[in-house]
């Protein structure tokens, strides 16, 4: 199920990013993103799950075991620009799997377009399957940043998460699973657990 979450997320990912940089102005010069790819792991006490640091996203977060890392630089032509994402994915079994996807776009593109960059991307999550089905969408803040959560679901899978838009970088924290592996308490210990460093 790993391999086909990261399948779908990349799908999302780019039907996303594409929407979202045609917002934008298209004249705007072409740059390299350029970012670490290392990732630090603590690991605290005994608990079962285990605390990640991302230098690429400047950020820690608790996964249920180490993630798997993912690094891809996507180029836009049409719109000129790379789009360059890390992808962390653990699973708590087979049928259930947590992903933090750091996108990072241009430069231009900055937290004055959050709300229009959320819901792009939200768009880009619904018009990826036809077959997704929204259950809820509700903006709110997260630690002064706008954020979405939403809860999609297709078939009988569920992919619940939440996207914040810090300066130029996207982060999706998000679960996917089998509607009747559904757990609100792994989902909620896993988002409540990202922080940013200042």
């Amino acid at each position: 199920m790993e391999k086909q979450a990261f399948d779908t997320i990349k799908g999302i990912v780019l039907t996303a990013a594409t929407l979202l940089l045609m917002a934008f102005n298209p004249l705007a010069s072409e740059g390299e993103i350029a970012a670490g790819t290392n990732v630090g792991q603590v690991q605290k006490g005994s608990a079962a799950w285990q605390e990640f640091h991302s230098v690429v996203g400047n950020c820690t977060m608790q996964f249920p075991k180490q993630p798997d890392h993912l690094s891809e630089k996507m180029r836009l032509p049409e719109e000129g620009f790379d789009l360059k994402y890390d992808a962390y994915i653990s699973s708590v079994d087979q049928k259930t799997v947590f992903l933090l996807l750091v996108a990072q776009y241009p430069d231009f593109v900055d937290e004055t377009y959050a709300r229009m960059s959320l819901e792009g991307f939200l768009n880009g999550i619904l018009t990826h399957n036809p077959n997704n089905q929204l259950i809820f969408a509700d903006l709110s803040l997260v630690g002064g940043h706008e954020a979405l959560d939403f809860f999609i679901r297709t078939g009988g899978v569920y992919f619940k998460g939440r996207a914040l838009m810090v300066k130029n970088s996207l982060y999706l924290m998000a679960m996917e699973c089998e509607v009747q592996n559904y757990d609100e308490t792994h989902y909620n210990k896993f988002v409540q657990s990202f922080q940013l460093f200042k």
